[in-house]
């Protein structure tokens, strides 16, 4: 299934015994709609209050609802904030998370000291002027393979902290800053640590040069906050077979 969500009211994706998740609402919708005790597997755990604009996530049913008609059914058993896009049948094997290729986040700042809201939940309000030369030279120094332990919060166990930053791209539309950025995998609060660094950069906490030294270290301490969750939104995800179709 291709879903799109507002994570405002949610904490987070993953299912937890006494919190209201997305994957527990989808659950219990598709368990009506079924007859079934449903059980879904999503593309990565985005955290409370984090949104989806493309998300991706499979179930295994004995079901005779055609792929197709999928959508409209379970979004009428769905609260208005989350929808099924398309669905469709894949392979026996396919793993929404561990058949993921890469996913692309992308974080939006409203750089105003007016706030709008209406956007209240859905960006990060920074009052403060940001110099957009300084943080597209930030972002670029993420780009490759490195350790990102030192934008990593604690939290989930991983094998290692390695991975790779396919791109990191900043750009402004009147107010709105975003960030977006493609990686084949991303630690806990990773995406809103680099965006905490880059906005130290841009307020001269930080040189944007520093940044590959300081992932170096490997210490949280060194680097940017963790921005708010609100202004985060998984964009994209990337598959092979019959999955990247639906994902198109």
């Amino acid at each position: 299934m291709r879903l799109m969500y507002d994570g405002t009211a949610y904490h987070g994706w993953q299912v937890q015994k006494n919190d209201r998740t997305v994957a527990g609402t989808i659950e219990e919708a598709l368990s009506k709609l079924t007859g079934e005790k449903a059980k879904v597997t999503g593309c990565g755990r985005t955290d409370a209050g984090v949104h989806a604009l493309c998300y991706c996530a499979n179930f295994k049913t004995e079901s005779t609802i055609p792929a197709e008609r999928l959508p409209l059914a379970l979004n009428s058993l769905l609260p208005r904030d989350i929808s099924v896009v398309k669905a469709a049948d894949v392979e026996e094997d396919f793993n929404a998370i561990l058949s993921c290729i890469k996913k692309e986040y992308t974080y939006k700042i409203v750089n105003s000291r007016i706030r709008d809201p209406f956007l209240k939940d859905r960006v990060y309000f920074y009052p403060v002027k940001l110099k957009l030369d300084v943080m597209k030279r930030a972002a670029e120094q993420f780009v490759g393979t490195h350790d990102f332990a030192a934008v990593r919060s604690v939290g989930t166990e991983t094998k290692t902290t390695v991975r790779t930053i396919y791109y990191c791209e900043i750009d402004r539309s009147g107010d709105e800053i975003s960030m977006r950025v493609c990686a084949d995998g991303f630690l806990y609060n990773m995406v809103r640590a680099i965006m905490g660094t880059i906005i130290y950069c841009s307020e001269g906490k930080i040189m944007p040069e520093e940044i590959q030294r300081l992932l170096k270290t490997r210490d949280r301490r060194l680097t940017g906050p963790t921005v708010p969750p609100q202004g985060l939104y998984l964009s994209r995800v990337w598959y092979e077979g019959k999955a990247a179709v639906l994902m198109k």
